[in-house]
């Protein structure tokens, strides 16, 4: 196969070839193109994948079958992480890429060579691999009710009696008790410091530590829409799309949009917000999306006794003429679900209907079609002149309500999030100890305003330093993340290593290349390259390659003999600096010129008393031995030896004698960047 740029480093000469292309051999992606005539069109490039290469090489309907259900998260990996692994090898993977029309050239017929440049991670450990291709848990309100043994008296949460390091296992094992041996976990889960109180008569609850320079503000009772304020509140209640925020003075949601992560905030999380206050369907509310937000740590909250949203008191709402602020309460009645709304039907409205706003997952457990539920919440807009539209807090079976509502104090417990991942070995799960989570607090912390980094290596290292003061030289520690890029976040798990003064990271991806050919109708991988060195004037690559071997011939030949510069003229190279006459080599005619008057000329003192026959016979010795190896070696240092293949590099070139000839000439790679004469078409034997 021909290959007319064979190295990553040969970028000048991409341009040419690339520009040579046919234009026809884009024709079939445009309506109306005949594919069964498509032109021949033979052609050797030099490709990089790209990003997007590497999701349309794993949702390659040929590479999904090839890598079965055993591979399937591993070559989903691939697509999201761009780089390729020792399950999914570029070699067997690439090959079907190439025929896709998401590749730019696969209209390339028969004899086509291609040189893929493409990343690949050496030395990753196999479990980061497989934590990235892993399932991502968040405990739901069921796991909790599991975790604290009852669907009334429970938090979102464990808690010093229920702590996650004896009780997480469990929850895991009951929610996925099938899993694969040798499968991997994230969970996402909640945490308390503080102990829920059940019953009629809790004990009183110590006061909350202060946090130091945060004091709750006196500000929501008075916003006005169109001015900007800074609040600092507690978050009481959570949207997808928002959240409410609550001081002193009153409630008011703070609108995030449909991009919002509802698990960046959790309840009780003490947020200094500076943003503009707006309104929407006669609610008001903080733009959030232009606001910044600090957290500042986190409390309990008692809520208020709250407002009745009987019948009539929805229908009276329906008259409010302004906007106004958020206000808790109580509803009940029955769910009716129409599309992506969940109304509730409350007793005694004549037109007003309940709505419960944007309900994260887990409080949707009751939230069915015909259910009798009752909803606490605030109240925040009224839509479409008949929805009462609220942020809920708590959702239960009206048939448990009363039983709930004679004993349970609705408090919020102070919460943090945590992360682990899991690992199943065997019937059983266990925590991965070597791996660290982020989790939304640990974005903030950072700064981040969403849950993702874009640039992970400015701020994992010193998250290590904080997470592991300790650490001793040479631990290892996974760092398992949301990476965002493209327009799309995915899971990345990167690999440290402790040095002793810095947290290092070594994924060990690095760049690689592999050449494909195209042989009856199919890619395949060949590690064998042929390079093609036009003659004449003006020949980027053939310049390219014999300027190589002038520049070895100065270096190792002329510089031992007293030359200071390549264009002095002093031995072998001509004062021109663009040719030679060691073994002929010309990066201006683009030929190997191996008339002995020309070498006698250049330099009398190394043919001195020797034959035109004894003179060109040296000189194709030292070009096939000592000056091409040496170019190869600079231009190929990538080219390496394969275990039971022989990689054989072949040239084709031109000579000049007094006439042109084309020969060929072919070296074995014995080392990396190590090539071997075998033979040349001029024959010559190789010595």
């Amino acid at each position: 196969m021909k290959l007319h740029i064979s190295n990553t480093l040969l970028m000048g000469a991409v341009a040419l070839l690339l520009a040579s292309c046919d234009t026809d051999s884009w024709n079939n992606k445009l309506d109306g193109f005949d594919g069964d005539k498509l032109p021949a069109e033979v052609k050797s490039i030099n490709y990089t994948l790209t990003d997007g290469d590497y999701a349309n090489l794993a949702a390659n309907a040929a590479n999904v079958a090839l890598a079965g259900e055993d591979k399937a998260a591993q070559l989903k990996a691939v697509g999201t992480n761009h780089y390729f692994t020792d399950e999914i090898t570029a070699k067997e993977y690439i090959p079907n890429f190439l025929s896709d029309p998401d590749f730019p050239y696969f209209t390339l017929s028969d004899g086509s060579a291609i040189k893929i440049t493409y990343r690949q991670a050496v030395g990753l450990p196999a479990e980061a691999a497989a934590i990235e291709a892993a399932e991502t848990y968040t405990l739901t309100t069921e796991d909790y009710q599991y975790l604290w043994g009852s669907k009334t008296d429970f938090v979102n949460a464990f808690a010093p009696s229920h702590p996650a390091a004896k009780h997480l296992i469990d929850v895991v094992s009951n929610q996925f008790d099938d899993n694969d041996d040798g499968s991997y976990l994230i969970v996402n889960y909640n945490v308390s410091p503080q102990e829920p109180q059940f019953g009629a008569a809790p004990a009183p609850e110590p006061e909350p530590e202060p946090t130091p320079s945060w004091t709750m503000s006196s500000v929501i009772g008075t916003v006005v829409e169109g001015s900007t304020y800074e609040i600092q509140g507690l978050v009481t209640a959570i949207a997808t799309n928002g959240y409410i925020l609550t001081d002193n003075s009153g409630s008011i949601f703070v609108y995030m949009g449909n991009g919002f992560d509802a698990t960046s905030v959790a309840l009780g999380d003490q947020l200094i917000v500076n943003g503009a206050i707006s309104s929407y369907n006669r609610g008001l509310q903080v733009s959030g999306s232009s606001a910044t937000v600090e957290k500042a740590g986190s409390q309990g909250y008692t809520y208020p006794e709250g407002t009745t949203f009987d019948g009539p008191a929805l229908d009276a709402m329906l008259a409010r003429e302004s906007p106004e602020l958020a206000y808790y309460g109580t509803m009940q009645g029955t769910v009716r679900i129409n599309g992506v709304n969940i109304n509730i039907e409350v007793a005694g409205a004549e037109t007003a209907m309940g709505s419960v706003y944007y309900a994260p997952e887990e409080l949707r457990q009751y939230l069915t079609d015909g259910n009798q539920v009752m909803v606490k919440g605030y109240v925040i807009a009224i839509a479409g002149s008949k929805y009462v539209s609220m942020v809920a807090t708590q959702v239960v079976p009206a048939n448990s309500w009363r039983l709930r509502k004679a004993h349970l104090k609705d408090v919020i417990v102070p919460t943090s999030t945590a992360a682990a991942v899991l690992y199943r070995n065997g019937s059983k799960w266990t925590v991965l100890d070597n791996a660290d989570v982020l989790t939304a607090d640990d974005y903030a912390a950072m700064g981040q305003k969403y849950t993702n980094l874009t640039a992970p290596d400015d701020f994992i290292p010193t998250y290590l330093k904080q997470k592991h003061p300790y650490a001793q030289a040479e631990q290892e520690q996974l760092v398992v993340y949301n990476y965002y890029a493209s327009g799309a976040a995915t899971v990345r798990c990167d690999h440290y290593t402790y040095d002793g003064t810095n947290w290092v990271k070594d994924n060990g991806v690095v760049e690689e290349s592999a050449q494909f050919v195209r042989t009856g109708g199919k890619w395949m991988y060949d590690p064998n390259v042929t390079i093609i060195l036009p003659g004449g004037k003006n020949q980027e690559i053939s310049q390219l390659y014999y300027q190589a071997c002038c520049d070895w011939v100065f270096e190792n030949i002329d510089k031992p003999l007293g030359s200071t510069d390549i264009k002095s003229g002093m031995g072998y190279v001509t004062s021109y600096g663009n040719n030679e006459y060691y073994c002929g080599t010309s990066a201006y005619q683009n030929d190997v010129d191996l008339r002995p008057a020309k070498a006698r000329e250049q330099y009398p003192a190394g043919y001195e008393g020797m034959t035109d026959e004894e003179i060109t016979a040296l000189m194709k010795r030292r070009f096939e031995t000592e000056v091409m190896p040496g170019a190869l070696a600079k231009l190929h240092p990538e080219a390496v030896p394969l275990e039971g293949i022989d990689v054989i590099y072949t040239i084709s070139f031109v000579v000049y004698d007094g006439a042109n000839t084309t020969h060929t000439i072919r070296f074995k790679v014995v080392a990396q960047g190590t090539f071997e004469f075998l033979d040349c078409t001029w024959n010559t034997p190789a010595e």
